[in-house]
């Protein structure tokens, strides 16, 4: 039987694209979760930098239930672990590499992903349990960094975040990534200083368009 942390796990793969939400306020995040799910992206990531990040999570969860999947990033101490899962994240992601927090998470049924940088971090959080490991920041190392990286590597789950945009994706998905993390290039700095969730809907659009697209041929 498929317990509900391989369950994540699976819907996370499959969606293929995380938005990673770093928002001004708790209150951007729900007309942004609704802006990001029109435009047909399903996976978002509620950053522990957005303020107030637990009860936009809960906002976010409570609003969308199970169409959406909702999780919690930026997650740096065991504490935020807590109050995200407290506030119904169904996934945790850390920037960076942090073992302790697999247990807690894994106790509580959610799927963390911790970050790395190099190849023996990307390996420990894998040895530690990571579900996915998240590759950050990958702007500076790119598609050919991580092609190289699973080639000894090849069990990896490799979630790129940082320097994934319509162009990029292609090459990031031929590396071999089960998933992208996409932020800046979708949840712009202009889009959040004004609102402008019409725009962010066209983005999220293009983004899962552009993903299907690529599937049938990647």
């Amino acid at each position: 039987m498929t317990q509900p942390r391989e369950k994540t796990v699976a819907e996370l793969k499959q969606i293929g694209l995380i938005a990673v939400v770093r928002a001004r306020s708790a209150g951007q995040v729900l007309p942004l979760a609704e802006a990001l799910i029109s435009g047909g992206m399903k996976a978002i990531e509620i950053t522990f930098t957005t303020p107030d990040a637990p009860k936009a999570i809960r906002e976010v969860h409570s609003h969308f239930g199970e169409s959406a999947v909702v999780g919690a990033g930026t997650i740096l101490k065991e504490e935020q672990l807590e109050q995200a899962i407290d506030a119904g994240a169904r996934f945790a992601v850390s920037p960076i590499l942090r073992p302790d927090l697999v247990k807690p998470s894994h106790v509580a049924g959610c799927p963390i992903m911790l970050g790395a940088y190099s190849p023996t971090e990307a390996q420990r959080a894998f040895e530690a349990g990571s579900d996915m490991v998240k590759i950050f920041p990958a702007d500076t190392l790119g598609p050919a960094f991580i092609k190289a990286l699973r080639a000894p590597l090849p069990h990896l789950p490799i979630v790129p975040t940082g320097g994934v945009n319509l162009d990029t994706m292609e090459a990031f998905l031929n590396a071999g990534c089960h998933a992208l993390g996409v932020g800046s290039s979708l949840i712009s700095s202009a889009i959040l200083q004004n609102d402008d969730w019409p725009q962010l809907e066209q983005r999220a659009k293009a983004f899962t368009e552009k993903l299907a697209d690529l599937r049938e041929t990647v």
